[in-house]
């Protein structure tokens, strides 16, 4: 209604509007006629064969062609965002992914397909961002039935039910040891030699310490910890440094890096020193076009044996 009043403020006869829209030259009449009514006062006044802007006419044509163009805009970009090759993907990622598998996922991908947008989220912990649709797409290090993900959620939040999961692979996980230790050289060592050294830690409930927990216990001690650390860069840094040993992904790198002051990282004989990498989803909401093609790219690039397994 408010693009037929635009046209005939804009010169053209009622027939041609018609014509133009493929109705009838009644039903415009009709229509101009019920958005005056709506609007309160008289916005068309005839002056031979084409209608003319009264004063009020001419003050809301003003307000309707920026809603017009505004709605242009919003139709425009919702076309970009089912667009798939030019949308946008939200995409979360737990933060020890972040320097090197996601930016690798998402180089190759954009090599493919140049046009789509991402917005990084780091994190994805919370299921919640998947069903309540700010987030796509997560990649974890952890199934969403670990502990960290904990199921139903009070308050309402996502359970693993609304959530799909699909492994990538699986990561080592490795014995991180400073720089002239006595193991920097052995090339795997079990867990049960380590009983009395001092630890490098990530704070309690994070999956690296919930996994270090786990093997040290399965080792038969409880770790004696010397640092706390709240990520792990800074774990990486104190074991380089030569202040305590710890358990650590590889995170893409060689697994037994010579530069100074890195870690030197030993492969840990007891079963189960590894992470499962994966990406997630929600299974209540459908995916837009661009992250549904980047949901199959990643799925079947993993397929293809592009990343670590064990």
């Amino acid at each position: 209604m408010l693009r037929w009043f635009q046209q005939v403020a804009d010169g053209a006869t009622v027939t041609e509007v018609a014509d133009l829209w493929m109705v009838s030259q009644p039903k415009v009449s009709r229509d101009l006629m019920a958005l005056q009514r709506e609007v309160g006062a008289p916005l068309l006044v005839k002056s031979g064969r084409v209608l003319r802007l009264t004063h009020a006419g001419a003050v809301f044509k003003r307000h309707a062609d920026a809603i017009v163009n505004r709605l242009d805009d919003a139709l425009a970009a919702v076309d970009q965002l089912v667009d798939p090759e030019r949308g946008t993907v939200t995409l979360a990622y737990e933060r020890t992914l972040g320097t090197w598998l996601v930016p690798s996922l998402v180089g190759e991908f954009l090599a493919v397909h140049p046009q789509v947008s991402f917005t990084l989220v780091v994190g994805g912990e919370d299921l919640a961002v998947l069903d309540e649709g700010r987030v796509d797409l997560a990649v974890l290090a952890s199934r969403p039935n670990a502990p960290l993900f904990g199921g139903a959620r009070e308050g309402g939040g996502a359970s693993e039910a609304s959530v799909r999961w699909e492994p990538l692979f699986r990561e080592p996980l490795f014995l991180a040891v400073g720089p002239g230790h006595r193991f920097e050289d052995i090339e795997t060592v079990p867990l049960a030699e380590l009983a009395d050294e001092p630890w490098v830690v990530l704070p309690p409930g994070t999956v690296i310490r919930s996994a270090l927990d786990q093997l040290c216990h399965g080792a038969g001690f409880e770790p004696k910890v010397a640092f706390e650390c709240d990520d792990l860069a800074t774990v990486r840094g104190f074991v380089g440094a030569g202040l305590g040993v710890s358990i650590v992904p590889a995170m893409g790198e060689d697994p037994l890096p010579r530069y100074a002051a890195a870690p030197r990282l030993v492969a840990l004989a007891d079963a189960g020193a590894r992470r499962e990498v994966g990406l997630a989803w929600s299974s209540q909401r459908r995916l837009l076009p661009a992250a549904e093609l980047f949901r199959t790219f990643v799925l079947r690039s993993s397929g293809a044996g592009r990343t670590l397994t064990s």
